[in-house]
């Protein structure tokens, strides 16, 4: 796939003006979005990355369109999981409602950059060392088992990581917020905020993600381009995607087989192309494993959104059962 200069500059100039829509208009007054401002905005979002989506199929044809689908489509759906991790942050450190907005902004815009240098090193890696695609596949698929051994349920308690730990203990800190702000000074000294505390959690809990989501769109396309694009887009959208599903997050309670499932078949479609660009002596002596066939891209995207519908409906249906037991057991039976 040959991608000129100039197409890279005007898709990250593209990236960066949806970046300053949002700072400049959406979180420069501190408000909660409404459910429908969320849902504009949100299918704004999407439809942006379905034009790209669009464009790259005429330019670069069907093969590369169809990676870049399934790799946005893969990308959204492990952004939703994100957001369960999300949730229990803005709760842990109680975030005023009003100023959601902005700490999941900086936050993500902090997750774009540092996901930007894991694309960028994951790419040179993939292009030195065939045999990587092995250790991609094969985390991707212990991945999926922990996924799927998780349950239904999520976690009701979030620990602090090491980032969070490293910056309390750097830099002092007020106990309460100060408004939006992110630093103010007290008696002359300069303190943090929980603002600023927050936004470095969501941050580096990105990051974390990025660990399962970076090999696994790699699984998906070896182009760099299609790579940043996917993940550029599936965090811009994902504010607005965090305030359309909040308080419908609990009713997805097969999200984490959905995305068990695709990240199991990913590992497997990594492995199959780690054979059959094989290098590695110990394994058919270092010749090409030819005899499996690799998984197209089209089966690919196929299964992902099929994965994506079933976990969807059964979540929704055993949703809509649980609610009617509840209401029947608590009807009260009238004496005969």
């Amino acid at each position: 796939m040959n991608v000129p200069l100039w197409v890279w500059i005007v898709t990250v100039g593209v990236i960066l003006a949806m970046l300053a829509v949002d700072y400049v208009g959406h979180v420069r007054t501190p408000h909660t979005p409404t459910l429908r401002e969320s849902a504009i905005w949100s299918g704004a979002y999407v439809a942006v990355a379905v034009v790209f989506g669009v464009i790259v199929w005429l330019v670069w044809g069907g093969t590369y369109g169809g990676e870049y689908f399934a790799g946005y489509i893969t990308e959204k759906s492990l952004s939703v999981d994100n957001l369960f991790v999300f949730v229990l942050i803005m709760t842990s450190f109680r975030v005023p409602r009003e100023y959601q907005q902005r700490v999941l902004l900086i936050g993500i815009t902090i997750a774009l950059v540092l996901r930007t240098v894991f694309i960028v090193a994951g790419a040179a890696i993939i292009a030195n060392f065939a045999w990587v695609f092995y250790i991609f596949g094969a985390f991707l698929i212990w991945t999926a088992i922990a996924q799927a051994r998780s349950g239904t349920g999520h976690d009701e308690e979030w620990n602090e990581n090491g980032v969070l730990r490293l910056t309390r203990r750097l830099f002092p800190t007020t106990d309460s917020y100060v408004g939006d702000k992110m630093i103010t000074k007290i008696d002359g000294k300069r303190f943090i905020t929980p603002m600023l505390i927050v936004m470095v959690a969501i941050g580096s809990a990105d990051l974390l993600f990025a660990v399962d989501s970076i090999p696994a769109i790699f699984g998906l396309t070896q182009e760099t381009y299609l790579v940043f694009a996917a993940n550029a887009f599936s965090l811009l959208g994902l504010r607005q995607l965090y305030f359309l599903v909040d308080g419908l997050l609990d009713r997805l309670v097969y999200l984490n087989y959905g995305l068990a499932a695709i990240l199991g078949f990913i590992g497997v479609k990594l492995l199959i192309h780690a054979l059959h660009t094989n290098e590695l002596p110990f394994i058919n002596g270092g010749e090409h494993v030819d005899a499996i066939p690799e998984i197209s891209t089209t089966l690919s995207l196929s299964f992902i959104v099929v994965a994506l519908a079933i976990t969807t409906v059964a979540s929704l249906m055993r949703d809509r059962r649980d609610r009617r037991a509840r209401i029947d057991a608590g009807t009260p039976h009238s004496d005969s």
